[in-house]
Parts: structure tokens; sequence; C-alpha cells
């Protein structure tokens, strides 16, 4: 059976990020994807131009009808937007005991432009990742919701403080390989990645959903962290540019 993903997250005209990338991504690995869209966004592949929030009662409305109709095994969160919105997710994943939920802590596009009001970091630390079993950071988010610096202090001060397992992925590091490490409260696991020649725009929203999808399907927290930055490696060889800006990965590669 397809793993149902409820993905909480914002539109993407320009179809290379959010939740266009989000979709495109679950089906690939053979999942059904469910959207709640918070937000939307004025954006194409090179820069974010700005954004308008969902109202609360409308997403609550919808949440309502999904829940009602359907199971999820996986969630997977990304552009929140707001704390009010970050609120209203928190409430929900209450609703959904036990369904493992991956965090994409957006605050800024990989090209460049913001996708968060400047409160939100600290709330999405101390109130949403403890519900979360994985966040998936790049650095400069990592940096700025732990407050440290190194790869290494960022992920231990983020499992520390939330108790979720934190992918910090080195795709904005000086770095001839991409080095993603996998903090959790037993260690940290690392994973080297040829460093491709673009820049790309929706990886890391193909990231979590990947890694969303494949916990959906029953593998473990391990597992699927592996084999989501595999299928992402697949995706970013296989990319094409579609406008003036970043490469978009082909997810159907």
């Amino acid at each position: 059976m397809n793993p149902n993903i409820l993905v909480i997250a914002g539109h993407d005209p320009s179809g290379g990020a959010g939740i266009h990338a989000d979709i495109e991504a679950i089906q690939a690995l053979g999942g059904f994807a469910s959207t709640l869209i918070t937000g939307l966004t004025v954006q194409n592949s090179q820069n974010v131009r700005g954004f308008r929030l969902t109202d609360i009662d409308l997403l609550q409305q919808q949440a309502d009808a999904l829940l009602d109709d359907m199971d999820y095994q996986a969630i997977k969160i990304g552009m929140t937007g707001s704390v009010a919105i970050l609120e209203f997710i928190t409430q929900l994943l209450k609703r959904l005991p036990g369904v493992p939920v991956i965090l994409d802590p957006v605050l800024a596009a990989e090209a460049g432009g913001s996708l968060a009001q400047e409160s939100l970091a600290e709330a999405m630390l101390e109130k949403l990742a403890p519900l979360c079993d994985v966040m998936t950071p790049n650095l400069p988010e990592a940096q700025a919701l732990s407050g440290q610096t190194t790869v290494s202090d960022c992920g231990r001060t983020l499992v520390q403080r939330s108790g979720c397992a934190t992918l910090v992925t080195g795709t904005h590091d000086d770095t001839d390989q991409v080095i993603n490490h996998l903090f959790t409260t037993v260690g940290e696991e690392q994973w080297r990645w040829d460093r491709l020649p673009h820049s790309y725009h929706g990886s890391g929203c193909t990231l979590a959903s990947s890694i969303a999808c494949l916990r959906g399907r029953g593998q473990s927290l391990d597992s699927a962290v592996a084999n989501g930055q595999a299928h992402v490696d697949r995706f970013l060889r296989g990319a094409f540019q579609p406008g003036q800006g970043q490469y978009v990965p082909n997810r159907q590669a």
C-alpha cells in the first residue's frame, strides 16, 4: 500500500520548491501526498520577493476535513511562516500521535529571501521540534536555530534543546564534498556526497519529503535518512534549469 504523507508547507509558483517539490518527491518514492498550504510565495528560480500566509481558520477546516477521511503514515513540515501557524501545527500533531514527523525548518529560500517572520526560529526550536522525529536544517538554518557556529556545536545543541534528531546538511559549506551530519541522542553519523556543479532550487524540500515517504513506508529513521539522501543525489544528477536561476532536481529521474 502506498503510504499517505501529510505535507504542511508553502507554495512556490515556480514549481521548483515547496509543495511542488514535496508532491513530486513523495510520488517518485511511492507515496501519496495530501497538503496543507501554509502560504503563497512570490518567487522564481532566482529569488523570493515576498509571501502571504494562509488564514488559520481555513487551515483548520482543511485539516479537519483531511483527518476525518484519511490516516497518515508520516508528516512532512516545511515553511511555517509565523508563530501562529507553527502553534496551529503543534496542535495538529497532537491529533496524530505516533506518526513520524520530519521537519524542514525553512527560514529562507536557497536562492535568497526570507520565508519566515523574525520571531519564528525560537518558537520552532522550543515548541515544534520536540514533537518531531528528525529535522533537516542546512548549516545557516542550524546556526540561526542554535546560536552556534560549527556543524558539531549546532547539531549537538539542537538535539540537546529539542530531543529531535538533526540532520545538518553541508550544501552551504566550502568543501570539496557535501558532508551531511546526523546528530541523535546516542551519537553522530556522517555521509559524504559529490559536490555537484550547480546551485539547486528545492533540494531541501526534496530531502525532507523523501525521508518522510520512506519513514511512511516503514523504514527506520537511520535507513530513511541514508536512503533519502541517495535518492536526492540521484534527482540532483538529473537536474535541469527551467529559468534563468537555480537548477531544479529532476524528481522523476
